[in-house]
């Protein structure tokens, strides 16, 4: 399969609408509304975030986004792995393999210390995928989140 994998330009906000609309299927957003194109834009143009787009046939198939973090420890940045999806007709061909591949070297080109990436323990198929490709170490951990909406309940009271 002849695919091209690229780290999505400021000004490609198509190929960034169309990954999020990757991002939409593969986690079954319901009642998602994709923000404006400015506001795409300037995330875009950020310095600690970046897309990276796998394309066929010109068609956005898949990617992953990256917050770039800059630890107090380290004079060398984190990739953080946000999210990650191929469309579901394109997967088990190798290309999600190679979409983490050409993160890592992107990472080891532009200095960055490390990357990673979380899985939901009970999310089978991602704790498998990530497992097979080069990680050099796996840990469990818990997350806490603090939600700002009203709407979310506090399940400690």
């Amino acid at each position: 399969m002849d695919i091209e994998i690229k780290k999505v330009a400021p000004d490609e906000i198509d190929d960034f609408s169309e990954l999020i609309h990757v991002f939409e299927s593969a986690f079954e957003m319901e009642n998602f509304k994709i923000p404006d194109r400015n506001y795409l834009s300037n995330l875009l143009n950020k310095d600690d975030f970046m897309a990276i787009a796998v394309k066929f046939k010109n068609k956005v198939i898949g990617g992953l986004t990256v917050y770039i973090l800059h630890p107090y420890y380290s004079s060398k940045p984190i990739a953080y792995i946000y999210d990650v999806a191929i469309l579901d007709a394109y997967q088990r061909n190798g290309i999600g393999k190679k979409l983490i591949a050409f993160l890592i070297e992107y990472c080891k080109e532009h200095g960055f210390e490390d990357a990673y990436v979380q899985a939901e323990t009970n999310d089978n198929n991602a704790v498998r995928f990530y497992q097979q490709t080069s990680i050099s170490i796996e840990l469990q951990a818990i997350q806490f989140t603090y939600s700002f909406t009203e709407s979310t309940p506090n399940n400690n009271q």
